[in-house]
């Protein structure tokens, strides 16, 4: 199981379409959540902060083994997420992965995420 939180930053100028994408992950929610499954994505959260000026985007993630990867989906929703990703995010700042300290998972939730 892979469990992580990672920092990426927004582009300058692009909180309106930051907006636009959450708004439309949370409007087609059933067809994310369908995705979620062959990515064996147990929890995918979106946080957003703005810190000094600049914005950031968090994934918080709880991920099984042997899934596929969202940049290998052909489902559209996966394919719009992308182009949101590609217009939105800074990759010219290297995101910071958080480090995990304590994973609090009862047993009996652990089990059923294999």
């Amino acid at each position: 199981m892979n469990i992580e939180c990672t920092r990426y930053r927004v582009k300058q100028g692009k909180t309106e379409k930051v907006n636009e994408w959450l708004a439309f992950l949370n409007e087609h929610i059933e067809d994310v959540l369908v995705t979620l499954e062959g990515e064996k994505m147990y929890i995918e959260t979106i946080f957003r902060e703005v810190l000094n000026g600049e914005e950031y985007l968090y994934w918080y993630a709880v991920q099984g083994t042997g899934g596929i990867d969202v940049d290998d989906s052909e489902h559209w929703i996966d394919i719009k997420h992308i182009e949101y990703w590609d217009e939105c995010i800074d990759e010219t700042f290297k995101p910071v992965n958080l480090q995990t300290e304590v994973v609090m998972i009862p047993e009996k939730v652990r089990a059923s995420m294999k």
